[in-house]
């Protein structure tokens, strides 16, 4: 399976989320952040992720006669890299897109049908900025998120800390403007 069939999967990008953080988690921990789901759909989801090298098997325990498996996220796996990203066609952006939205919308519904969610006091924000940029400003953009981003991939989960998802998403909504001659 290419790595967009395999990442761009809503069910799929909600196991990648749940275990950010270096997290280690069993299938049933798992099955418990995405309630929505049924277990063999999860299971099949992370059978498919664990063959594929993105998960892996961290430790195994015997429970009751049956192995439990507690899996890592291999995040040097759980990418569609470049060279795939370039060969991909319109349709096939609208998929990932499809199915980010679609993983980002069952997130979003499973926060806030948490008991206690207090999207203000948990400082929740969906805004939406139009910015006017040029190639270069864009591109000092992205690497301004990624600077503020990249350090903070690696925080370990403490009592401290809840997890945040955050979903930059960007694209020209027209073209450039064009001067009249």
């Amino acid at each position: 399976m290419d790595s967009l069939k395999l990442l761009a999967h809503p069910i799929r990008l909600r196991v990648i989320h749940a275990m950010g953080g270096g997290r280690v988690l069993t299938t049933t921990e798992i099955c418990a952040r995405i309630p929505e789901a049924s277990k063999a759909t999860v299971y099949r989801h992370i059978d498919l992720l664990a063959a594929a090298g993105v998960l892996e098997v961290a430790e195994e325990h015997r429970v009751r006669g049956a192995v439990q498996r507690h899996y890592r996220l291999r995040r040097d796996r759980a990418v569609i890299g470049s060279d795939a990203v370039r060969d991909l066609t319109p349709d096939d952006h609208r998929q990932a897109f499809a199915g980010a939205m679609t993983a980002l919308l069952a997130e979003f519904d499973g926060y806030l049908d948490r008991d206690g969610a207090d999207p203000v006091a948990d400082r929740v924000g969906y805004r939406q900025h139009a910015l006017w940029l040029s190639p270069g400003e864009l591109d000092e953009l992205i690497a301004e998120l990624r600077t503020a981003i990249a350090p903070r991939l690696s925080n370990r989960p403490n009592p401290e800390r809840a997890q945040y998802l955050l979903s930059p998403i960007h694209f020209p909504v027209e073209d450039p403007q064009r001067e009249a001659e």
